[in-house]
């Protein structure tokens, strides 16, 4: 197999870099990281008016009609422009578990909201982690009693569906019975919070096997926040690269230096592992095939990895200045931190891929 995107493709992602370019930046960011707003609105609508964050929504409900390839490419610059956009929550995670498991009362309903940035969304769909208990909530059928989990924009999302039990559950956020309570993170740029719920009406999502929808979503999230993470890996390694052409020591540029070039090589090589696995899940996901369990653990495992160690030493290699708060190091690094937890920590989705390749050879 040797699996590339297209180039309409590529002229897709070039449209979202240069877009990005001119939104997503540091100042923009950093106006969300000090929290003087909730997301970086201009980012945000231009993404859903070109169709990118719609992109693997189909156009009956409101959306572009591209497909995952295009919307991993999305990711990627999301990622290396560090957007503080609720891309992930709205499209990875509860436009897709809607698109499985929804009635098509409820996919016309909700779907053609959220491709249009009406209404963004947010999903709890279970954890990777095994030692961690379900989330304290009650769905009687009508209503929803308890507490979420901490959920990714949960602050300003109008609709989260939620795993209760053996149900998937949609909710209402603008109904009644419903508080939210923001939750501190490592990064303010992707605000997390939990929502209590006091009997607020919800409608079950009407799937026979809520468990592997939510386990098909995850997987599909994996890949997805895999490409994100490889954008934002991709970025750090540029800047750093840049820094140690124009610092000098010693009469020389730092980036001479044969301890930096090996650090530099070693991160680039981390990289492009990661790179491999994120195109072979993107692979899996755009054509659901039944390696799609193996293939986004690996490359969820490969790209947390990656983005962790790019940024780490990032930092490092731009010496004391890499550690203020006026360079931008900071920012990837509470990034990587945060993707690196979202959808269950990289030990359990090491976890998971070991679960799937020892089915395999079984």
């Amino acid at each position: 197999m040797n699996f590339d995107f297209s180039d309409d493709q590529r002229l897709l992602q070039d449209a979202v870099r240069t877009m990005l370019a001119e939104t997503s930046t540091s100042q923009a960011v950093r106006e969300v990281l000090e929290g003087r707003a909730s997301h970086c609105a201009a980012a945000w609508r231009n993404l859903i008016e070109m169709g990118a964050a719609a992109a693997a929504v189909p156009e009956q409900y409101g959306g572009a009609g591209l497909g995952h390839q295009e919307l991993c490419l999305v990711a990627e610059e999301a990622g290396r422009h560090l957007a503080a956009v609720p891309l992930s929550s709205s499209f990875y995670l509860a436009a897709e578990a809607l698109l499985r498991a929804g009635s098509e009362a409820q996919k016309r309903h909700w779907l053609p909201k959220i491709a249009s940035g009406e209404v963004v969304a947010t999903a709890a769909l279970g954890s990777r982690e095994r030692y961690r208990a379900p989330a304290p909530l009650a769905f009687d059928g009508e209503t929803l009693t308890g507490t979420s989990p901490a959920l990714a924009d949960g602050g300003i999302a109008g609709l989260a569906v939620l795993r209760v039990g053996g149900e998937l559950v949609l909710a209402d956020l603008a109904g009644a019975g419903v508080s939210r309570e923001p939750v501190p993170t490592l990064d303010p740029t992707r605000p997390l919070a939990e929502i209590r719920f006091e009997r607020a009406p919800a409608e079950r999502l009407p799937t026979a096997d809520a468990a592997a929808v939510a386990a098909r979503v995850l997987d599909g999230a994996a890949v997805l926040l895999a490409f994100e993470q490889v954008g934002g890996a991709a970025r750090i390694l540029e800047q750093t690269r840049d820094y140690a052409l124009e610092r000098k020591a010693f009469g020389r540029q730092i980036g001479s230096f044969q301890a930096l070039k090996h650090k530099m090589a070693d991160i680039y090589a981390a990289i492009e592992l990661a790179r491999v696995h994120a195109y072979y899940g993107a692979w899996a996901l755009s054509s659901d095939a039944p390696e799609l369990p193996r293939a986004a653990a690996a490359a969820r495992v490969a790209a947390t990895r990656a983005y962790v160690v790019a940024a780490e030493e990032g930092i490092e290699l731009h010496g004391g200045i890499g550690f203020t708060w006026e360079m931008d190091c900071h920012l990837h690094y509470r990034r990587a931190r945060h993707l690196g937890q979202l959808i269950g920590s990289e030990h359990a989705w090491r976890a998971r891929l070991a679960d799937a390749l020892i089915e395999e050879a079984a």
